[in-house]
């Protein structure tokens, strides 16, 4: 099979040409590849960033799509030709712990594996295992956002715009803060209610929860003041990796500080794309070629792409 691996950190993914194709063991299936997502966490691998947990060389892409082409032994949840989705979490996914979707099979293991939607495009139901599952793990599994809550969505780039869309969708008033006014018509598009440049504008608002996309330090220090008393603050993005701040107000008022990540829960996944097949929501994507990832991955760490860029392997 072809296959774009990463040899080292800093070095670029180099194209090999006929790389063994992997084998299922127990519990496992074969899954030839249709759409793979490019995820930021790959150039954090790539700048050495993120640490990795396998030895290289390696194949990433933890954004898988595809067909079953073969279950291993003791499989009988899935058959040859399911049309398939694979959950994430940080020890566990192609891409993570074993070769990935940048290549052009990988092995799912089936206690993360869903069945995809037949009314859910391959790019969407790509993009929806890690992008979306992010974000609806910042919402709804760590943020606990239910109906009539109010809350603020912190960043309304790729994440936080489906975050935000997640939370109207869940039922609460939803507030975002964004400084780029160019997003903000975007995202009342979406549902939410308002939108202001800097969360210190909700402070004494009382507001359930602020789900953090941004994470730069004064973000999620300023989001205290924004919620109420035993209120929540939720961080998912990592703008800034190390920040101080008061434990007065932290302490008197009762806050609760949750950091958030997916988990690899079947379960999530399953939620994030009956939304989509619902019409609840869609995320923010564009397909590339498979030959188009090595660039794909450079203009990622350029900050030059808006959403999501999906490698398609059917087109």
């Amino acid at each position: 099979m072809k296959a774009w691996l990463m040899d080292e950190v800093g070095a670029e993914l180099r194209l090999e040409e006929d790389r063994a194709k992997p084998s299922p063991g127990p519990g496992e299936v074969l899954i030839k590849v249709v759409a793979a997502g490019l995820c930021h966490s790959d150039v954090g691998y790539l700048e050495g960033v993120i640490p990795i947990i396998v030895d290289l060389p390696m194949v990433l892409g933890h954004e898988v799509t595809g067909i079953v082409e073969e279950v291993g032994e003791g499989v009988t949840e899935f058959a040859v030709g399911d049309e398939v989705a694979q959950a994430v979490k940080a020890t566990d996914a192609p891409g993570v712990s074993r070769d990935g979707g940048y290549g052009e099979y990988v092995i799912g293991n089936v206690e993360m594996l869903v069945h995809k939607p037949a009314d859910v495009s391959w790019s969407q139901a790509s993009a929806a295992t890690d992008a979306g599952v992010t974000s609806y793990s910042g919402v709804v599994v760590h943020g606990g956002i239910t109906k009539g809550m109010r809350v603020g969505i912190l960043g309304l780039g790729g994440l936080g715009m489906t975050g935000a869309r997640i939370a109207v969708a869940q039922g609460a008033e939803v507030i975002g803060i964004e400084p780029r006014e160019q997003v903000w018509e975007a995202a009342k598009e979406r549902g939410v209610s308002r939108v202001v440049k800097d969360v210190s504008e909700l402070a004494g608002e009382d507001l359930n929860v602020v789900v953090d996309f941004a994470g730069f330090g004064d973000t999620t220090v300023k989001a205290i003041d924004a919620v109420k008393f035993g209120g929540t603050v939720v961080l998912v993005g990592m703008g800034k990796l190390e920040f101080e701040f008061s434990s007065f107000d932290f302490i008197t008022r009762a806050i609760n500080l949750q950091g958030s990540t997916t988990i690899g829960r079947r379960e999530d996944l399953e939620a994030v794309l009956k939304m989509i097949a619902d019409g609840d929501l869609v995320i923010e994507s564009s397909d590339i070629a498979f030959d188009e990832i090595p660039d794909g991955i450079d203009r990622l760490a350029k900050g030059e792409v808006s959403g999501r860029l999906v490698a398609r392997y059917d087109s």
